[in-house]
């Protein structure tokens, strides 16, 4: 694909097999593989904890893996430095010299790699264009808002084409509005450029905003590796489950094909054959549920709180379940006390 230099850029083949890494008693890694396709967006999501800056670091180089391998395009890069390895990185604090203009920031990469000055001067000019900062390369950082820092450390990190582009909770400092400004943009320069990135989140939004697919870490494993839809309609375990999205979460037993039985005695309806006497979880979330459906719930609100687009029902059912609704925002809003009736049908309720 051309690149803003006329150039052609490669987009990076990065596989990650086996990693592990511990410090201490605390496991960072444990036996971490992904595979990476060229111009693909992988988010890591998980809590904080979870070992995805770890697993970043290990990739830039940053950190060595006590076991495992890392490599780009079949070549083996575990062992060799970071500045080797042609890899941009952004970084939550930014980490630009506060000495040098944006210019002289953005410049920075290509004068450690010896390009000469007049293909420096073009590249950084078509750079800060590229990231809508044309006119600003003679400030300094301290002159810029945070949008614009992060903008500047986006285009630093791209402006010498590398292969990889690894992106460590960039948007973390700036406010709402700005942040969702910046996923987007980031989405659209990634899409343009063909760059293979790996983009780390706690924010589970951003993750689906963001992402070709996603892989949720907790304790330094990948619990599951799926495209956006995949990862919120078919979690494979409890953990994604409750980690991505809002959730109602039960468990229960097969006791018959289509039908799972609660603790609390209910009877589910759920499109799952399977074993009878299987234990299995059930979610259900929360936009899913209907005045009506193949699974009725008799409900007292608890609570009932205005969204704006929505509504969002804290429901006591008459078996002591507890689910959290979200409704369309019409008509009056629920009051607590107030009895109602939900439901749910039998394709909306996913079993695992």
């Amino acid at each position: 694909m051309p690149t803003r230099s006329g150039q052609l850029s490669v987009a990076g083949h990065l596989s990650v097999t086996g990693l592990c890494r511990r410090f201490g008693e605390v496991v960072a890694l444990d036996e971490v593989s992904l595979d990476i396709a060229p111009g693909e967006l992988l988010t890591i999501l998980g809590p904080s904890g979870s070992g995805k800056t770890t697993l970043l670091k290990v990739v830039a180089g940053f950190e060595k893996p006590d076991a495992g391998r890392v490599s780009v395009d079949g070549q083996d890069i575990t062992a060799m430095p970071p500045a080797r390895r042609d890899i941009g990185m952004v970084f939550q604090n930014y980490a630009l010299f506060p000495h040098l203009t944006v210019a002289g920031n953005v410049a920075f990469p290509l004068e450690m790699r010896n390009v000469g000055r007049a293909e420096v001067a073009r590249r950084v000019g078509e750079t800060l264009a590229l990231v809508e900062l044309a006119g600003y390369g003679e400030r300094l950082p301290r002159q810029l808002s945070g949008g614009q820092q992060q903008r500047v450390a986006l285009a630093r990190a791209i402006v010498f084409n590398p292969r990889l582009l690894l992106l460590d909770e960039p948007f973390g400092a700036l406010d709402r509005k700005l942040r969702e400004t910046m996923q987007l943009e980031v989405r659209r320069l990634q899409k343009r450029l063909g760059l293979t990135t790996i983009f780390i989140t706690h924010d589970q939004e951003e993750a689906l905003v963001l992402s070709d697919r996603i892989a949720v870490m907790n304790r330094g494993a990948i619990q599951q590796v799926a495209g956006t839809m995949e990862i919120y309609e078919r979690p494979a375990n409890d953990f994604v489950a409750d980690f991505v999205g809002e959730s109602n979460i039960f468990h229960g037993t097969l006791t018959e094909p289509g039908i799972v039985t609660l603790s609390s005695g209910r009877r589910l309806l759920v499109n799952r054959d399977g074993k009878v006497g299987d234990r299995l979880g059930v979610l259900m979330r929360p936009e899913r549920f209907a005045d009506k459906g193949a699974n009725g719930f008799a409900a007292e609100v608890v609570e009932a709180v205005y969204l704006g687009a929505s509504l969002k029902l804290r429901l006591a059912c008459e078996d002591g379940l507890e689910l959290v609704v979200r409704q369309p925002a019409r008509g009056k809003l629920p009051v607590a006390g107030q009895r109602l009736e939900v439901g749910i049908d039998a394709d909306a309720i996913h079993v695992f």
